[in-house]
């Protein structure tokens, strides 16, 4: 496991030195509260064992999580988690999902298929068009 000894931010990412000098990013969609704090807020963390944690925001981040493949979010994952006022059980009974199975989808426990990736996608078209025509 690395060791991040440095980090900083961008709008939408958190970014990692490590000590070999190798730079890693991860989406900030993992982290809310770091993502809505300050600039003060993310400056005040601390360096343990094994990650960061913010105190104040109640908030870690792994230094293992720097190297998981997933850094960003898959289109998704970054649909739920910007879209949190959509209710995951609800939606997924209009795309005939069981909700758990939704919810393992957008955490990336479980990877959708193409076909069942794509029927997802067109309930939130058509969703789309059902609120335009409201």
């Amino acid at each position: 496991m690395k060791r991040i000894t440095e980090i900083w931010f961008d709008e939408s990412h958190i970014f990692g030195k490590d000590e070999h000098g190798n730079i890693y990013k991860q989406s900030l969609l993992w982290y809310p509260h770091l993502k809505n704090a300050d600039k003060a807020q993310r400056e005040r963390y601390t360096i343990g064992y094994d990650g960061l944690h913010w105190r104040e925001l109640d908030e870690d981040v792994s230094f293992e999580s720097f190297e998981y493949d997933d850094a960003e979010p898959t289109p998704l994952q970054r649909f739920f988690m910007t879209h949190t006022e959509i209710n995951v059980a609800e939606f997924s009974k209009k795309c005939n999902i069981n909700a758990t199975l939704m919810r393992n989808y957008i955490n990336g426990f479980k990877k959708p298929s193409k076909e069942r990736e794509n029927l997802i996608f067109e309930t939130i078209h058509n969703l789309g068009k059902e609120y335009i025509n409201a």
